[in-house]
């Protein structure tokens, strides 16, 4: 299968293009795999929101319900047997990308469950216990980065096991997670384990963040507050990479850990499916093309990228000053971004909270049905 060319152009451009969907189906019928072979796809990521959709919308998870019912598996075993599986069988769908990237791709990322998100203890042993079950080398433990899930962060990797650090919203807490991934690479250096091998992204959400500065600056309804709208998601993205390079390019810090095989924690642009319909429908991905990036694409928005999308090269890199002006006159026009990304953060948590919820009823409710 001859691969995309605008999605082989984002690839080239040094942005690793991981799909944000995974579902039983996709794994069995060749699906993911035409992805890899015709999209430039080299990861995975899941959410609960994912697995809550994949489990109710099809019957391929019976069985497995059936026999789990039969052993008398409660809701949370039956839920960490099922998604466990489906992460494990596209770990291995993904082990030539793993082997050809050198482990940098190939990954396939399983996030703990997000009522834990304000439980570091209760984060570091699910994470743990979550890799031991996935058992591949090519998974990603997705830790929120709450003030909770920071140190958990620090305390998996430090315990040998890759993370996905999901949920940053401001360029602030960005910071705060970078300094507990190399604390985490400092501690698993400590412990004895083989740095080169850990590898960690940071999910940085791009589209949720002018949704809520959108509103805002719609309820503010000034000609200079509406010029503004579809800015700050973008300006956001920019400085974080800018805040990457400071510290793996130019910081003094990295440089001894990477004596020893460290890789960098790269940025990972998360939520870039376009929610406003006035915007261009690639937007977050065309204009977010960097070195050493990831962006997780829903289907949709990939789907649209090959037909129609831009690869702009020119996107981030030199436009962090750029970037603080629109940030210095979002303040200016009264929008409070301290109180945006608290909003964020919190909202994040709930949604994947309530989709967690959801996806423990649909599993109970087939357990039930299982057991007659």
């Amino acid at each position: 299968m001859t691969q995309n060319p605008k999605l082989a152009e984002l690839s080239e451009a040094g942005v690793s293009v991981w799909l944000d969907d995974l579902s039983r189906e996709m794994i069995a019928s060749g699906a993911l795999q035409d992805e890899i072979d015709g999209h430039s796809v080299v990861g995975v990521t899941t959410n609960p929101a994912i697995f809550q959709a994949s489990i109710a919308k099809s019957d391929v998870y019976d069985e497995q319900i059936a026999t789990l019912a039969g052993t008398g598996a409660d809701v949370d075993a039956t839920l960490t047997a099922i998604t466990t599986d489906d992460v494990r069988s596209a770990c291995d769908v993904f082990e030539q990308v793993f082997a050809d990237s050198d482990g940098v791709d190939g990954r396939v990322s399983i996030e703990v469950d997000p009522r834990l998100a304000h439980d570091t203890d209760g984060t570091v042993a699910q994470a743990i216990e979550l890799h031991r079950l996935v058992d591949r080398p090519n998974v990603l433990i997705k830790i929120p980065a709450t003030k909770a899930g920071l140190p958990a962060i620090t305390r998996t990797l430090a315990a040998g096991v890759s993370v996905n650090v999901t949920l940053i919203f401001s360029v602030e807490r960005y910071g705060e997670v970078i300094d507990a991934f190399l604390d985490g690479l400092d501690a698993a250096l400590e412990n004895g384990h083989d740095i080169a091998q850990l590898v960690s992204v940071a999910s940085f959400f791009v589209s949720r963040v002018d949704t809520e500065v959108d509103n805002r600056l719609e309820a503010i309804g000034t000609p200079e507050a509406l010029a503004l709208r579809g800015k700050a998601g973008l300006a956001n993205a920019r400085l974080a990479y800018a805040a990457y390079q400071e510290v793996f390019d130019l910081g003094v810090r990295f440089p001894a850990l990477k004596s020893h095989g460290a890789r960098p924690q790269r940025p990972l642009w998360a939520s870039t499916g376009v929610k406003n319909p006035d915007y261009p429908d690639t937007l977050y991905v065309s204009e977010l093309v960097a070195p050493d990036t990831v962006n997780t694409i829903p289907g949709k928005t990939l789907e649209a990228f090959a037909d129609h999308g831009w690869v702009n090269t020119e996107s981030i890199i030199g436009r962090a000053e750029e970037s603080r002006e629109v940030f210095e006159a979002l303040t200016r026009i009264g929008v409070n971004l301290p109180e945006v990304f608290e909003v964020l953060e919190s909202e994040g948590v709930a949604k994947f909270e309530v989709a967690w919820n959801e996806l423990l009823t649909t599993t109970a409710e087939q357990l039930e049905s299982a057991q007659g």
